[in-house]
Formats: C-alpha cells, structure tokens, sequence
C-alpha cells in the first residue's frame, strides 16, 4: 500500500505543478452526474445529519456519516455548534487536490477539539472514500497532537484524476469494482483513504468548493505555489450549521433548487 500511495502522490504533485505553478488563472472543472451506488453519491434520506457551509463564496451543504465516524461528526458538529468555525478562513487552497480550514488561528497550525483539546483517532472506513466532495478531517501525525481536531478539507480532484494506471492498483489493493468507477467518474486521492477520516460529502455547492480552489494563491521566494490565498480573506466561513436534513423540497428551495442531481456530483 505504501508503494500505491508513493506513485499517486507523485502523480498528483506533477499534476498540481503543471495546473497551478505560476498561474493565476485556475479553470474550474467541469463535474458530470456521477451515477455510483456508492453511498457518498446517494441524496440526504430523512433523519440524515448535514453541515450548511455559508461562506463568502457561497454556500456548500455537505451530508454527515456519525455510524461511519462518530468522533469526526461529534467534534466537528459540537465545534461548528459554538460557533468555532464562524470567521475564519480557507487557509489552503490547491487546485487539483483540496481546499482546507477549520483552524481558528488560519495559519494551518492551530486546532481544537471538544474533547478537552485532545486529539482523535483516525476513523478511516471502507464505506467512505476521498472522491472528490468528500469532507474529510484532516489528521496531524507526530508528537502529542497526533489525531484529528478541528481543521477539516474538501477534496477537489479533478474528474479524470485516477487514470487507469491508478484504478489498476486500486483493484490490487482490494477496492470494490463500484468504488473504482466511482474513482474513475468523480476523480479523487485513493491514496488519503487510509491516512485521513472522510466523515461528510458534499451533496449541493459543489461549484462553490471548486471556486474555492481557483483563488489567486501566493508564491514563494523559489517560485513555488504556496497554497495560500492572496487574500488572507479571500475565501471566509460565516457560519457551519449542523442540523437533520429537512427533506428535499425545503432543501431545495433554501440551496436554491440543486438538490438531487447535484447530489450524484464529485
């Protein structure tokens, strides 16, 4: 698994160097319907927790999995429920791969959880992968604060992004035959699903998540991208509100009618 992982990262630095290096000028993708019986890709069902992202940008709903991963949901939505995330920042913004937050300092070096501070294990399941729209939690490795807390990310990969090489070893490695095609329509980094926790997916805002990951990023001294927003507010979360699903008519309406087949989107 180690060496699968090694070459998809690999293949995706050269991927971000080639899309991103010197370039102000990002293309948002373009993200077909994807039909999977994958459960990241199925609509809210009654009952089913969601987080409502309202940002400068616009907003995102994502649909959260507590049986999947409780520690993930409960930090994020007890978090997201005292108002943590409410002001701060995308601090990364990388085309091609994710856009991540969740650090109230907005350095990227900072976190919390409720759990007295203290990190979480990493919850990773074989029912939920990183396709592009997973909202995944970002996990910390070395010294004391190894685990989850509070900083989050939504993957952006590219729709084509695991090419037939990477779907190969995908299959090697014992991935589902509906997970592969699930891979292979919405793109994402198989290579993160045993390291990082998918605890949400993105059902509507998805062109919202995309936008995120198309701002004006800085460059370092040597010329490399850092990642980081030109403006240090350039993409803001207002607000996260946890709450049930209200059923797809009032969901509807309040994201402005992109329920259902944007549920099926990457």
């Amino acid at each position: 698994m180690k060496k699968f992982a090694a070459a998809c990262f690999a293949a995706w630095l050269c991927l971000a160097l080639c899309a991103c290096a010197g370039k102000n000028d990002k293309p948002a993708p373009e993200r077909a319907a994807v039909e999977s019986g994958e459960r990241q890709f199925a609509a809210p069902a009654e009952g089913d927790l969601i987080a409502i992202f309202d940002t400068s940008l616009g907003e995102v709903r994502a649909v959260l999995y507590p049986d999947a991963a409780p520690m993930a949901v409960e930090n994020f939505a007890g978090l997201a429920r005292t108002g943590y995330y409410d002001g701060t920042v995308i601090w990364r913004s990388e085309y091609g791969f994710a856009v991540q937050g969740g650090d109230a300092t907005g350095t990227g070096t900072g976190g919390s959880t409720i759990f007295s501070n203290n990190p979480y294990p990493l919850e990773a399941s074989a029912d939920l992968r990183h396709y592009a729209g997973a909202l995944c939690a970002a996990f910390a490795s070395g010294g004391e604060a190894e685990g989850g807390n509070s900083q989050f990310y939504f993957v952006t990969a590219l729709p084509g992004s695991v090419d037939k090489a990477m779907q190969d070893e995908l299959a090697a490695n014992g991935y589902t035959e509906s997970q592969i095609a699930a891979y292979a329509a919405a793109g994402g980094l198989p290579y993160l699903d045993n390291t990082d926790t998918v605890f949400g997916q993105v059902y509507a805002g998805m062109e919202v998540v995309d936008a995120m990951a198309c701002v004006q990023t800085d460059a370092a001294e040597d010329g490399s991208d850092t990642f980081r927003p030109a403006e240090e507010a350039a993409i803001t979360i207002n607000s996260v509100t946890v709450t049930a699903w209200p059923g797809p008519q009032a969901d509807g309406e309040a994201a402005g009618g992109e329920t259902g087949g944007e549920a099926n989107e990457g």
